[in-house]
């Protein structure tokens, strides 16, 4: 038998380790604090008229988008000033803090002021006008030798990266939140301009109003094609959707349906889908390292969309040809010895012949270099990688599946079936708009590494930011070599971006959105368990 003092001490250690353990939680108020903090010094120190770019030097005194910008410009695109946006929106829904909501109004006036007369958006907002934005397109701009959608100042608004359908989503959410009808008519303006550009066939162009006026190097304006890069036409038949759930109006059914409908008849008789086509429905190229060519990585994303379109219609058109899709990409495979690692397909695969095509370039920057076309698959770009990975595999699992359900259990998630909300709900408080979903739970020692990284100054910097060679001019280099080939950039007068490899610090927005995310993941995991 242990004697009375063990027993004592085993017992006073014993009551001793829940309270080590509750000494080791993080607390609810630290991370809300943290979230505040890093907020506060985000809306109050560095926005500009409450909207954002990617990085910034610590002391604001250079700033970058997916180019540099002027001090008078925001960016758009993920992860600038709509992606803040619906964070803030997040970070309100979670904790009900009035500060996050105010910081949301912000991102809106921002977004409300840069909305076209039309009604969608380009990239970037410049807050001191066109005067100032023509000069970065003619300096800046046109000096980023891969950036060709920044060679040309268009005015008008654009589809690509999601632009304009994700500020028309934000706008959705931000009204949805209070009901407040100060954003309706910037909302209603955005959904108008949504439909009103809209081809017939159901397709949209990249941007619009519709233009014909940049040509490049012998290639067409392809700004009026209709397009499938970077999810242009998915994207704005998702946000109909969205709107469809969330303000019920049946106006949106007949060009969501219109939309999914564009799928199946772009599709090639081979099977396979080209990223832009014509009007007359012919596969075409885009920017001068884009030849008209078909896609695996497209043809496989598109036959994933005509599965889901399945499921939201229970119409069986829409799967009928992803076995054409599916045997397309396996004839394309690339033979064993040409793939690398993950990249199974080449990027291009030539119309008729389906022979790989490998986009190369020489020279030294934009002015003097130019992009060729051959079937070497060595000196591939860097920026614009000559092969690819596909989801091929998920994409045979995923038609199977489907394909031995029954049509109830195929649609049962369907948002386009009867809608039914909880009891005592509307659909305006039913569904999460969030574009970017984070499920994610992060570790303690993870959220702790989060937290206590946050600077004196209430920053998280970051090394590796993308950055630029300051505007110097135009390039000069008439040199036709191949030292820039495989480079991201060509010499000191290209002013596209690339990983600055010192460890110099930055002021990164993509940072704070994903350390955010993990707080606030972390404390809805905290409430979901109480």
């Amino acid at each position: 038998m242990k004697s009375t003092k063990t027993q004592l001490l085993i017992f006073l250690l014993l009551a001793f380790v829940p309270k080590l353990k509750a000494q080791s939680e993080i607390s609810k108020e630290q991370i809300c604090e943290t979230m505040l903090k890093a907020t506060q010094f985000m809306v109050e120190e560095v926005s500009t008229n409450g909207g954002y770019v990617w990085y910034y030097l610590p002391d604001l005194s250079r700033r970058w988008g997916e180019m540099e910008a002027y001090k008078t410009m925001i960016w758009l695109q993920y992860p600038g000033t709509i992606s803040i946006g619906h964070l803030f929106l997040d970070a309100y829904r979670t904790t009900k803090n009035e500060y996050y909501y105010q910081a949301a109004q912000q991102v809106a006036t921002a977004i409300i002021w840069g909305q076209s007369n039309e009604g969608g958006w380009n990239y970037m907002i410049d807050f001191a006008g066109d005067r100032s934005l023509k000069k970065w397109y003619s300096t800046v701009g046109k000096n980023g030798w891969r950036l060709e959608e920044f060679q040309h100042y268009y005015g008008n608004s654009t589809f690509d990266d999601d632009i304009t359908s994700d500020a028309a989503r934000f706008l959705l959410r931000i009204y949805l939140a209070k009901l407040d009808p100060v954003y309706k008519p910037a909302l209603d303006k955005a959904i108008d301009f949504i439909l009103k550009s809209q081809y017939a066939s159901g397709g949209w162009p990249q941007r619009y109003p519709l233009k014909y006026d940049f040509n490049k190097q012998g290639h067409p304006d392809y700004s009026s094609f209709y397009t499938f890069n970077d999810d242009v036409i998915w994207e704005n038949v998702h946000f109909l959707i969205q709107s469809y759930l969330t303000l019920g109006e049946e106006r949106f059914l007949e060009p969501i349906r219109r939309g999914m409908d564009f799928y199946l008849i772009s599709q090639d008789a081979c099977g396979a889908w080209g990223q832009q086509l014509n009007l007359n429905m012919e596969t075409e190229g885009a920017r001068t390292y884009e030849p008209a060519a078909f896609l695996p990585s497209t043809t496989c994303k598109n036959a994933m969309l005509l599965l889901k379109f399945y499921q939201y219609t229970g119409d069986k058109k829409f799967i009928s040809r992803v076995p054409d899709a599916i045997r397309w990409l396996e004839s394309t495979r690339l033979p064993e010895n040409q793939i690398e690692t993950y990249r199974t397909h080449p990027t291009f695969v030539e119309v008729g012949t389906n022979k790989p095509i490998y986009v190369h370039r020489k020279g030294s920057n934009v002015k003097f270099g130019t992009y060729y076309l051959d079937n070497d698959d060595k000196k591939l770009l860097a920026h614009y990688y000559g092969k690819c990975r596909i989801q091929l595999d998920e994409l045979k699992s995923e038609y199977k599946s489907l394909n031995e359900l029954d049509i109830d259990k195929v649609t049962k998630d369907s948002p386009l079936k009867e809608a039914c909300f909880m009891e005592n709900d509307t659909p305006q408080r039913f569904y999460d708009l969030n574009r970017n979903v984070f499920n994610g739970v992060a570790s303690e020692a993870e959220v702790k590494n989060i937290i206590s990284s946050l600077d004196q100054k209430n920053r998280w910097l970051v090394k590796h930011a993308f950055i630029s060679h300051p505007y110097i001019g135009d390039g000069q280099d008439q040199n036709q070599s191949d030292e820039y080939s495989t480079t991201r950039v060509g010499d000191e007068t290209d002013t596209s971006t690339y990983p600055d490899s010192s460890d110099k610090l930055y002021i990164s927005t993509k940072e704070y959105i994903q350390n955010m995310n993990v707080l606030i993941n972390y404390l809805k995991s905290d409430q979901s368990r109480k």
